[in-house]
Order: structure tokens, then C-alpha cells, then sequence
């Protein structure tokens, strides 16, 4: 028997923050102290970090357009300062470049956006974004001092110049504004920088700074903007070659601040003074969930579907009422007039990245293909647009005994609830660790007990009580975990192992076996209970309801594609049932010949890259494609690798264990050559 603590309301602070806004239509964005409003309901937005300046522009509007077929409500991305001012006084807003571009298509496919506006970002960027000539300048940054401001001022005039009109107050998709990154000492700058943006025009119901990397939470300008957190599934950027110990990101601990991210460039720092950041004052928020994990030459984690799903629905248990990923799209860093724009060693950061890819491992890829983790958190996505109202204002409540970082053995669980109807949320996943199986486990609400449940293997789920599905009728509790709603259908997926039951109010109780063709007909509603298998394609396209088979729907100029290219079914819910559809999308296999040389027929102009941490012998290729539809497959095993079309660095990639996918549009045709460089046991691997 699993029971939880005592439910105790919290008094909700209201109309203390200086945020909050209006669009023309009349509809509001407010925040309160446990969760965001708008429209006059509580509200939960799924954000998806994306560069548009590390895309092609050409393939803005598909990507994002799976990105919304995956869930993600609102578009993040940075405002590189060094990408949009290489030089001084010329600025570059054009081609991939190009925000103002971006920010419309998001609002074409009716995503919001915020834009992260530094000026310092970090990113991975060379300089944290800074430009080579702003370092160059007698004064320090990042603080009030007169001369920087008025370099910032000039930035954020610039940016307010793109997205002019584009704010929420204006009709518009940008509904929050980031605030520097990862500022943790100096609450009194990060005043002045969101009074400068106001002052620039750029004024948005919401304005947010990241809360980490301070023991008491980094020093932040109180009630004047919403402090956000994340949580990745391992340290990257940490200077050693050893496995971490288990991540506390899955265990149900209530836990706001990592003060783990960003280690290697902020130091942790212990108030003095009595500060603690008043988290009692905000909702919890989230903005650097870990999408995947970006590789260092010194350590390059293999991430895991498990791992970042999990994260995700732990951070959902424990209360996140906005949910962000970083990154939810890899991307590919541009090479600049003067330098490269990777962070490096050589640019006085702890950790080198490749010069291009900055993959992440993310749902999407650098190049748009689906990930595993995509499928998996749109089941957490599908359930907070249908149900976020209800789930919003419900208040955390922890296990009755609390799981200890080492214990392999006890079950890891927590509740959200209003004190009447909830959903009990159990992660039975670590990465890097086996969880002992657990039998017969019954769960004690207080108000409801669930039937038994074996809760074996890696699964991490959440199960529903006192949730009301139409006037009058009442489901007591469920085995199975809620999808979603489409007008008086309630869609479930079975947890992998777990039979499906649902206990109606009154003592009902009805089994189902799970498909397609599963319904059942409860009062005036239906509930369709899906594999675990089949509700990894659900998709919400233009609000109707489909179904993959085995394929990664998303919608493109009214038509429904696949993203992968080929011949699919696929299923459509009418109301009744799911009807059958197909998708054709011609695709010819490109043909791939290696053929070793000695060396190429040009100069490569970053071959440097291939010898970090020393020396090393390099194998080249040449690479003849044929074709530019699909991904060219470069099973190699080395330290890293480069591509060179027509003598130009186009990719690049650490060996962290996988074969390295390219698309084949970057290479038929042309003069290809592949070098690899000697792989040797100097990095922290999981292959």
C-alpha cells in the first residue's frame, strides 16, 4: 500500500507580479504564484527550443510544422548577438537570419514564441554570443555600467526594429521575452535590461530569467519576471571522464534549481546575506528540460528515449506548469566572416564542440529526422492541452516516505491534486540504473484505492482518479493513462504490463483490451484505449484527431504528411472510428560509393578540428551520392568526423556510438570527401 502525505492548500498569491497582458481580441496572459492564465482558464504551454539561425530557412515552415504535430505550443529560440553583428555596426537579419521571417511562420501555424534576447546567451556559441569586438572593448560586461548599456541598447533596438507588431499587445505570437541566461549575482541588471527592452518596444505579457545555478537561487529582480529551470538527463559539459551518480532529475523531489547547469562557466555561489529566491511567489517553470544532450569532444553521452521522457513527466509530478524543452530541434551553427561559432577551448570555455553540428540528440535532429523521445513525450504533450486547465491549479503532494538517491528497490511516485480529483504520476526509470520490479503495488489517494498494478521495467507513467468525464459521470480511477479528448471521446493508452480497468462512481467496472477498435461506451461518452505502441503516433493535426502506422504524421499546407518519406497508412478518427488513409510520397534510395585516397583534392580549411586532444591519423573518402531524397547512412567509428562538399566544410560529428545520418540533398551530385580521424580511449563514452 502507497500512500501520500497530508493534501494541504496553498494560498494562491494573485495580481503581485508586475506581468501580465492583453491582445486586441480581449484575451489575457496572466501569472499567478502556482500556474499561467490565459483567457481566463489556467493554462500549461509545451515550448520547444528551435534556432532559426541555425536552420535553413527553406525547411522553417515543415519543421515547425512537426514541431506542433509533437505538441509544442510556443517556439523558443535565442537572438545570437555575434550571429546578427559579426562586425561592428553591421548588423544581418537576412537569410537564416532572418527572425522576423521565423516568428511569422510560427504565426502562421498558430505557435507562440519567445524570444531569449541575452544579450549574453551562451548556446554553445562562440563567446556566449558576444561578438569577437565587444570583448575587445575596455569595460566590463554583463553589468550596469553606462558604456555596455549602450551597446545593448543599440542590440535590442535592433531586434525590436524585426519584431515590431509581432507582440502579443499588437495581435501578435511573442508572448515572453528571456532576459540575459544564466545570470546569477546581479538582480539589479537584469531590472535594467527589462526596462531597456521595454523601453526598445519589445513588450510582452511575460519576461523570464533562468533561476539556476546559485545554492539559493540566482539573484533575481522579485515580482518583476518569472524565474525558469531545467533538468538534463547527464553533464556534458563536466571536466571528467568518470559516470555520474543518479540523477536526482528521477526521483519526485520538488526540486526547482539544478545548480548543476552551467557548472563549468558560473560558479555556485552561497548567499551571505540571507537571500533565497522567493519560489513561493512563482509558478513552476521550466525552460531547459533536456530535449536530448549535446556531445563534448571529453564526454559524449548516449541519451536514451527513457531518459528524457522521464525527466519530463517526474518535473510534471512535481508541479511544472510550463513545460520547455532545450533543445526540442538540433541544428547546424553557421561559420562565420571571421571565426567559427562553436564554443571551444580555444575561445576560453571549458569544453569543445563540433564546428557544425549541434545535433543535441533532440527529438527532431539536426536535420528534422523523428527521435523515439518525440513520440513519447507528445503522450505528456496531448494530455496538458486537453486537460492543462484541470491540471494546472492542482497542488503537488508528496509519497508518504521518501525514495533516497541510492534506492534501487522502492517505488518512486507523487500526486497532483485539487484535494478531490488528481492523477498519481510513477516514474519507474534511472538512467544508468536497473529498478527492482515491484508487485501487487496498490495506491492510497486518501480517497481513492487503485485496484493492484505491477510496475516492472523501465515505465514511467500517471493514472487518473475522480475524474469527471461528462455531468453524472464519474471515472474512480483508472489503469490506464489519459491521452486526450475530441468532443465526447476520451482517448487512453495502456501502460506497457499493466491491464487496463476503469472503476466508474458507483461501482462500476469495465476491462479493455487495447486497439483501434477499442471503445467503449460509457453513459454519453466513449473511451478508445491504444497500445502503448499505437499512442506513440497519435497526432493532433488541425484538430482532428490521426494515427500512424509506424509513421511520424504532421500537417503541410492542409495536406498530412509523413516524415518519413515512402508509402504509409495511417488512420483518421471521424467521431465513431478510426478510417482508414494512406500517404504516398514517391522516394528513390540515394546510392552511396566510399572509396578510400590518399588525401583530397584541396586544402581542408578545418582539419584542426580532427586533431583535439592531439594528433592524430586521418582516413579520407571520397563519397560519391546519387540522389537528394532520404539520409545518406556513414557508419564509421573514429574520434570525429568531417564532410566536404566542393571543398567546404557542409557536417561534421563526435563518434559517440551511432551512425552518423546526413541528408542526401547536401551531397548528390557534388565532390564529396569524408575524413575521420584515429579514435582513442580520451573521452567519457557510453558505446
Amino acid at each position: 500500500m502507497y500512500r501520500f502525505k497530508p493534501y494541504q492548500p496553498k494560498p494562491i498569491l494573485k495580481e503581485h507580479l508586475n506581468l501580465g497582458g492583453e491582445n486586441p481580441a480581449g484575451e489575457r496572459i496572466e501569472v499567478n504564484s502556482l500556474y499561467f492564465m490565459r483567457g481566463g482558464k489556467p493554462w500549461i504551454g509545451v515550448m520547444g527550443e528551435f534556432h532559426y539561425a541555425r536552420y535553413d530557412r527553406r525547411y522553417w515552415q515543415q519543421e515547425l510544422s512537426k514541431m506542433k504535430a509533437g505538441g509544442i505550443t510556443i517556439v523558443a529560440t535565442y537572438v545570437f548577438w555575434i550571429y546578427h553583428e559579426e562586425i561592428e555596426g553591421e548588423f544581418d537579419f537576412t537569410g537564416d537570419r532572418d527572425l522576423r521571417a521565423f516568428i511569422l511562420e510560427c504565426q502562421k501555424l498558430g505557435l507562440d514564441v519567445v524570444i531569449r534576447i541575452g544579450p549574453w546567451a551562451h548556446g554553445e556559441v562562440r563567446n556566449g554570443g558576444f561578438p569577437e569586438w565587444l570583448l575587445q572593448k575596455p569595460y566590463k560586461l554583463r553589468e550596469n555600467n553606462p558604456d555596455y548599456l549602450a551597446k545593448a541598447r543599440i542590440l535590442y533596438e535592433k531586434i525590436a526594429e524585426q519584431v515590431q507588431g509581432l507582440f502579443y499587445k499588437d495581435g501578435g505570437n511573442i508572448i515572453a521575452v528571456q532576459l540575459e541566461n544564466e545570470l546569477t549575482h546581479d538582480a539589479e541588471h537584469l531590472g535594467t535590461l527589462k526596462q531597456l527592452a521595454i523601453e526598445c518596444g519589445m513588450i510582452a505579457p511575460i519576461y523570464t530569467v533562468t533561476g539556476w545555478n546559485a545554492v539559493n537561487g540566482a539573484r533575481i529582480p522579485v515580482d518583476e519576471v518569472v524565474p525558469v529551470f531545467g533538468g538534463y538527463c547527464d553533464a556534458p559539459w563536466d571536466q571528467h571522464k568518470e559516470q555520474l551518480p543518479p540523477s536526482p532529475h528521477y526521483f519526485f523531489t520538488g526540486m526547482r534549481n539544478d545548480t548543476g547547469i552551467g557548472a563549468d562557466l558560473l560558479p555556485r555561489q552561497t548567499s551571505d546575506d540571507g537571500w533565497q529566491l522567493p519560489y513561493e511567489r512563482y509558478p513552476f517553470a521550466t525552460c531547459e528540460l533536456g530535449g536530448g544532450m549535446q556531445v563534448t569532444h571529453h564526454r559524449r553521452p548516449l541519451v536514451a528515449p527513457m531518459d528524457i521522457y522521464a525527466i519530463s513527466l517526474v518535473k510534471l509530478g512535481d508541479g511544472n506548469n510550463l513545460i520547455g524543452y532545450y533543445m526540442y530541434h538540433g541544428g547546424t551553427n553557421k561559420i562565420g566572416k571571421l571565426t567559427t561559432l562553436q564554443e571551444s577551448r580555444a575561445t576560453g570555455y571549458p569544453n569543445d564542440y563540433p564546428i557544425l553540428s549541434y545535433d543535441f540528440q533532440a527529438p527532431l535532429s539536426e536535420y528534422g529526422e523523428v527521435r523515439e523521445h518525440y513520440r513519447l513525450l507528445n503522450l505528456l504533450h496531448l494530455f496538458v492541452q486537453d486537460f492543462g486547465d484541470r491540471l494546472a491549479p492542482m497542488i503537488r503532494v508528496e509519497a508518504e516516505h521518501p525514495v533516497k538517491r541510492e534506492d534501487t528497490t522502492s517505488l518512486r511516485y507523487a500526486m497532483r491534486t485539487d484535494g478531490q480529483s488528481g492523477f498519481v504520476f510513477i516514474n519507474h526509470y534511472q538512467r544508468h540504473a536497473k529498478l527492482a520490479d515491484l508487485h501487487e503495488v496498490v495506491l492510497d489517494t486518501g480517497s481513492v484505492i487503485f485496484p493492484p498494478i505491477d510496475v516492472c521495467g523501465d515505465i514511467s507513467f500517471f493514472l487518473p482518479f475522480l475524474m469527471e468525464l461528462a455531468p453524472g459521470v464519474v471515472l474512480e480511477c483508472a489503469t490506464a493513462q489519459p491521452l486526450c479528448k475530441q468532443g465526447d471521446v476520451y482517448f487512453f493508452t495502456q501502460i506497457p504490463g499493466i491491464p487496463v480497468e476503469y472503476r466508474l462512481t458507483g461501482g462500476q467496472i469495465l476491462r479493455a483490451e487495447p486497439g483501434i477498435d477499442s471503445i467503449l461506451q460509457i453513459g454519453e461518452v466513449k473511451v478508445v484505449t491504444l497500445t502503448w505502441d499505437q499512442a506513440r503516433y497519435l497526432r493532433r493535426l488541425d484538430d482532428e484527431l490521426y494515427l500512424g502506422d509506424g509513421c511520424d504524421l504532421f500537417a503541410l499546407e492542409g495536406s498530412i504528411c509523413s516524415a518519413q518519406d515512402g508509402e504509409y497508412e495511417y488512420w483518421h478518427w471521424t467521431g465513431e472510428r478510426f478510417e482508414s488513409r494512406f500517404i504516398q510520397q514517391p522516394y528513390i534510395e540515394p546510392t552511396v560509393k566510399f572509396k578510400k585516397v590518399e588525401k583530397p583534392p584541396f586544402e581542408p580549411k578545418h582539419i584542426d578540428h580532427l586533431h583535439l586532444g592531439g594528433e592524430r591519423e586521418i582516413c579520407w573518402h571520397q563519397v560519391s551520392v546519387s540522389g537528394s531524397q532520404g539520409f545518406v547512412k556513414i557508419d564509421y567509428i573514429g574520434d570525429a568526423a568531417q564532410l566536404y562538399v566542393d571543398g567546404e566544410l557542409v557536417a561534421d560529428d563526435f563518434y559517440y556510438g551511432k551512425a552518423w545520418r546526413v541528408p542526401a540533398r547536401l551531397l548528390g551530385g557534388k565532390s564529396c570527401y569524408l575524413a575521420v580521424s584515429e579514435l582513442r580511449d580520451d573521452f567519457y563514452r557510453e558505446f
